[in-house]
């Protein structure tokens, strides 16, 4: 079982592999969050940009992920995403939470159509380009709580 200690820059027992999916070539977002998640005491795993659904899941094989955190800004995410989850199963680690955020869709969509085509490609949570990096912070370490993944304390 994995450790929280509510952060001030100690490093939890959690490792989230993150990086910018497909074609596209947005880093800054990626690196505000590497740097959000070091901050919080979690341990970030950056794939970088244009990296492979493969990219992913290789990364969190290798490092035992907690959790996989996809950006994508140019708004192709909708393809590029397209069964990431069923990869994760077929290599043993269905289970580990994936999360979303960026520019998502190209057009015009609602919001809730937005996230309801991302919940239904298996991520756990959906975000839009506005989202601070706290908010996805504090929910994964409410997520791994509810998972048994986490003890508090």
């Amino acid at each position: 079982m994995k450790e929280q200690n509510g952060n001030d820059g100690e490093q939890d027992d959690i490792t989230v592999v993150l990086g910018v999916i497909g074609s596209d070539v947005h880093a800054i977002g990626n690196q505000i969050l590497e740097r959000a998640l070091e901050e919080n005491g979690i341990k970030p795993v950056n794939i970088g940009v244009m990296a492979s659904q493969e990219e992913f899941v290789d990364a969190a094989i290798e490092t035992d992920a907690d959790a996989i955190w996809v950006s994508s800004l140019y708004g192709h995410g909708e393809i590029d995403c397209r069964g990431l989850r069923e990869k994760l199963e077929e290599r043993g680690i269905g289970d580990v939470i994936m999360y979303i955020g960026g520019n998502l869709v190209i057009g015009k969509k609602s919001w809730e159509e937005v996230e309801k085509l991302y919940l239904d490609m298996g991520f756990d949570r959906v975000y839009s380009s506005d989202t601070q990096p706290q908010e996805a912070i504090d929910d994964l370490r409410e997520d791994l709580s509810a998972a048994g993944d986490v003890s508090g304390g």
